[in-house]
């Protein structure tokens, strides 16, 4: 049995898939580092040598689109590559977890 086949990705420009791949690579890396997430000291420190190159990814992509004039983000659509993407779990790292019991 094949797994259920993921809806396209929305078209966008070649400047807003290099934004949505570096973004999603940063909130990766953050959640690697939350310290309210299960891990060790070393995996996050890993990830946050590596989150500094990251992150300057993440800037030369919206400055890209900036100098093109791309000035406007269409977050309806950038919201929905996120999605396509495993954007909602992979943010979900990034934040704290419920408390117990709740």
């Amino acid at each position: 049995m094949l797994p259920p086949e993921l809806p396209p990705l929305p078209a966008l420009t070649r400047a807003e898939a290099e934004l949505i791949d570096r973004y999603l690579e940063v909130v990766d890396l953050l959640g690697r580092i939350n310290p309210a997430a299960a891990g060790d000291t070393y995996g996050g420190l890993r990830a946050a040598q590596a989150l500094v190159g990251k992150a300057v990814a993440l800037r030369d992509a919206l400055t890209v689109m900036h100098r093109r004039g791309e000035t406007d983000l269409h977050s309806a659509t950038l919201a929905r590559a996120l999605r396509v993407l495993d954007g909602e779990r992979r943010t979900a790292r990034v934040t704290l977890p419920p408390e117990p019991g709740s």
